[in-house]
């Protein structure tokens, strides 16, 4: 359904993030969105909202440094908001999403 949208490219920019730094998550559809994770245990969810593709995890201050990869991106307790102005290459969100990652491979709680 968006095929013409930019939302398609911002959430597909996502998901290559996740899928290239863990392809040893499983990526299912739950909720009527993307979700990643393993034996029921999932680390992230992914959906394109109206106006941002919303990336929800864990409670974000479980991350290091959280609000300094995060800065520019709008984003509340368990919900990044990516707008369409966000040139994520410039900002620290696939660094989040390795860090998140890496947490869940150490068995750190990073639950969805």
């Amino acid at each position: 359904m968006l095929e013409e949208d930019w939302r398609k490219e911002k959430l597909l920019a996502i998901r290559q993030m996740i899928l290239a730094y863990a392809p040893e998550l499983d990526e299912e559809i739950r909720y009527k969105m993307l979700n990643y994770g393993k034996d029921d245990h999932y680390i992230f969810a992914l959906n394109a909202q109206k106006n941002y593709v919303s990336l929800y995890v864990g409670t974000i201050d479980k991350v290091e440094n959280a609000e300094t990869l995060l800065t520019g991106y709008n984003y509340g307790e368990g919900c990044i908001r990516v707008k369409k102005m966000i040139k994520m290459e410039e900002i620290g969100l696939e660094q989040f999403i390795h860090k998140t990652i890496d947490m869940w491979r150490a068995g750190e709680d990073t639950d969805c």
